[in-house]
């Protein structure tokens, strides 16, 4: 399977990096992605995104034409008028991550959950994909 950053390149990250390190934090984080860590087991894939402190009806989950889309936007709270904020320093910016998919997923089967701030999916592979095992006798 090829998971494929699209949104988030390895090579432009350094070079902005570089670049974003003389910028205020504030300015730093609108271009933060969460990371991902993929797995591969003989029978699925598995995705998971770091996602702490966030809730999961923000989440949006697509497949369209073997791209898989994970995106958040923070829906906008009500503001206390009996409060008011001296500091802020909590935010949780919208972000959005693709992906795409070869054909060895099951995409009718792919399950996704939400617990202690990581966004599990799971993407089992076609029967078809699973590797065969086979006994060879030595002569």
């Amino acid at each position: 399977m090829t998971l494929v950053k699209l949104n988030n390149r390895p090579v432009a990250n350094s070079v902005f990096d570089e670049f974003f390190n003389h910028f205020p934090t504030q300015w730093k984080d609108s271009f933060h992605f969460p990371p991902v860590n993929v797995l591969e087991s003989p029978n699925a894939f598995d995705i998971e995104l770091s996602a702490a402190g966030l809730s999961k009806e923000d989440f949006k989950i697509n497949l369209e034409d073997g791209q898989l889309t994970i995106s958040y936007e923070k829906k906008e709270e009500k503001k206390s008028e009996d409060q008011k904020v001296i500091r802020k320093e909590f935010s949780q910016r919208s972000f959005k991550r693709s992906f795409n998919l070869d054909e060895q997923v099951d995409v009718e089967n792919i399950v996704a959950k939400y617990e202690n701030g990581v966004l599990k999916l799971h993407l089992p592979k076609k029967e078809a994909a699973k590797p065969a095992t086979k006994q060879i006798n030595i002569q």
